[in-house]
């Protein structure tokens, strides 16, 4: 059995890592280089990093907080926010990371992520997904809708659907990300994670709401998530990584020791 991922996540606006609640509020809270650094060297098993407004604001994702992020830390590094090209993926893989998140632009020209993938990899490629509990409806079979940009344009589209439309156009890996947990520490969204996670091949990483290690013990076996993100409890300083993965093995999950 592999080990399951625990994964800090920096959200990024204006050079600043950023953290909010559902998607508003914003409070700045850090250097995005020195929290990546300090995560890296608690024992994170990767990092990622969103530019939360690129795609809202239309424009390119900043290469240089992204170069000096890879500079820091000799981890897997993946990168989202305002990607719409393979020249964008190129560039971000060039600037240090290993992998690139696309989200809104995949939403928008689906295209995107077998581009992606016949030029670097599946395995370069991950899907990033933003999802609401809307209830059941008549193109929204599962209850849970596609939104993007920040949480700001509802698409009309089932999560599970474009899951698994994406995993078949060559996505190596899902984020899935709960806006109705988004910031708030009580936990993720179990059964939108095991409806995903049951449905696709490829792993899903679970994101959204933890507060406390029972929510990534549950997620990751409730949940069946192959790995959590995580940001609030780390940022604050609630619990350090290496608390976080002393929890889980003693609970009998897997993870690489710090």
């Amino acid at each position: 059995m592999l080990s399951k991922r625990i994964i800090p996540c920096l959200d990024v606006r204006e050079g600043k890592t950023t953290k909010g609640i559902k998607f508003q509020n914003n409070v700045d809270i850090g250097d995005p280089v020195d929290m990546a650094r300090f995560y890296y060297e608690e024992g994170a098993d990767e990092i990622v990093f969103y530019d939360i407004t690129a795609s809202h604001e239309k424009r390119d994702i900043m290469l240089d907080v992204v170069k000096r992020v890879a500079e820091t830390i000799f981890i897997p590094f993946s990168v989202g926010g305002g990607i719409r090209s393979v020249d964008d993926m190129r560039n971000v893989l060039l600037a240090g990371a290993e992998k690139i998140s696309v989200n809104s632009a995949a939403v928008k020209n689906p295209e995107i992520i077998s581009q992606g993938a016949n030029a670097f990899g599946s395995q370069c490629v991950v899907l990033g997904m933003d999802v609401k509990y809307v209830g059941q409806k008549e193109n929204i079979s599962s209850g849970y809708e596609i939104v993007i940009n920040g949480g700001r344009k509802y698409m009309g589209i089932d999560a599970l659907e474009w899951a698994i439309r994406a995993q078949e156009a060559g996505a190596g890996e899902i984020c899935l990300n709960s806006i109705d947990a988004d910031g708030m520490r009580e936990g993720y969204e179990l059964k939108l994670t095991a409806l995903i996670s049951e449905n696709v091949n490829i792993p899903v990483i679970a994101s959204g709401g933890a507060g406390i290690p029972e929510h990534l013990a549950d997620v990751l076996t409730k949940g069946k998530a192959d790995a959590a993100l995580i940001a609030s409890m780390v940022h604050y300083r609630h619990y350090s990584i290496n608390e976080i993965k002393s929890y889980l093995d003693s609970n009998g999950i897997r993870v690489r020791k710090t």
